[in-house]
């Protein structure tokens, strides 16, 4: 089977940096280059980590582009959950790898651009605020020609937000970039909260990653540990929802997600309100659906399936 041509777009992050290391080890997807944005931690930081994630994962081959330092037209505003460097209180060594001369913008239009002229299409994995992606459409809407879809992690439908009362963090870090790439006609699959607080992290799953990931073992029983929300009120249980890992997982095993087609409206002026994500699942709106929300995921299938990924750092072939 031919790989999937992908470009992570991401603001590591714990759980980008499990997204991350999950596609490493999948030659299912054929990963053209990472992209960081000011999300999770200031641009300069998302942009080493993503460094230091590709050396762990031994896989330096794959380019990373420095995308926007802030948002569109907002101040930033970064995670809560994943510590004063973005990797919790995981020390990676310092990167030897070096980031690219050309912007992640830069790299977006030129490669999405070519693949149009060859009528290929790519797929964008946005793990993060949209601000890179928004920002190539606004330069040059006809990258879109050469956009398979984007499978994002971002907004809460259903469920009530993570960082306001009504407003997940991916889509509140810069609303405005979620409102263009919403509004492109570009085919999305969207996981929200709706999808992401149904697979936990939990403590008992740490022992069984740690257990089956070889030479990565430590690292990741740390950078686990530290997602633990401790939060049984919120979520029913210890642990911390798998957010960003789940669009890989989407991407490979499909058949362990569920999707209801809606038309979507991101919040971008109300600051009452400001980032939130309103569906449109009756077609009260009179619009046309512009996204596959998640709305059903096997929650044991998905751990069952990262457990089989990871556990091929422990293979010859990677070790």
């Amino acid at each position: 089977m031919t790989p999937i041509p992908i470009i992570v777009d991401c603001d590591p992050g714990i759980d980008d940096t499990i997204a991350l290391l999950t596609a490493f080890v999948s030659p299912e997807l054929d990963i053209l280059g990472i992209t960081p944005v000011c999300g999770n931690q200031p641009l300069e930081r998302t942009v080493r980590n993503a460094l230091q994630v590709c050396e762990l994962g031994r896989r330096t081959e794959i380019p990373v582009y420095a995308g926007c330092f802030r948002p569109m037209f907002r101040e930033p505003i970064y995670g809560q959950f994943h510590g004063q460097t973005g990797l919790g209180n995981t020390v990676l060594p310092d990167p030897v790898k070096a980031v690219e001369k050309k912007s992640a913008v830069d790299f977006l239009i030129d490669t999405l651009v070519a693949a149009a002229a060859l009528r290929k299409r790519i797929t964008i994995c946005c793990l993060g605020p949209m601000t890179n992606v928004a920002v190539a459409l606004r330069m040059s809407p006809q990258i879109a020609e050469g956009i398979e879809r984007i499978v994002m992690m971002g907004g809460a439908y259903r469920e009530p937000g993570n960082r306001t009362m009504t407003a997940e963090f991916n889509v509140l870090a810069d609303p405005h970039a979620a409102h263009v790439v919403f509004s492109s006609g570009i085919p999305i699959v969207a996981l929200a909260l709706d999808a992401t607080h149904q697979v936990m992290l939990k403590p008992e799953h740490v022992a069984q990653f740690s257990s089956v990931s070889g030479r990565i073992s430590e690292t990741l029983a740390e950078l686990m540990a530290f997602w633990d929300r401790n939060d049984v009120r919120r979520y029913g249980s210890r642990g911390g929802p798998l957010h960003d890992p789940l669009v890989i997982a989407y991407l490979l095993a499909p058949h362990l997600f569920k999707t209801e087609r809606a038309r979507v409206f991101v919040e971008h002026e109300s600051e009452l309100c400001m980032g939130q994500t309103v569906a449109d699942w009756y077609g009260k709106s009179g619009q046309e659906p512009n996204a596959d929300i998640v709305t059903r995921v096997d929650a044991e299938g998905v751990i069952a399936f990262f457990l089989e990924r990871l556990s091929r750092y422990a293979e010859k072939a990677v070790a």
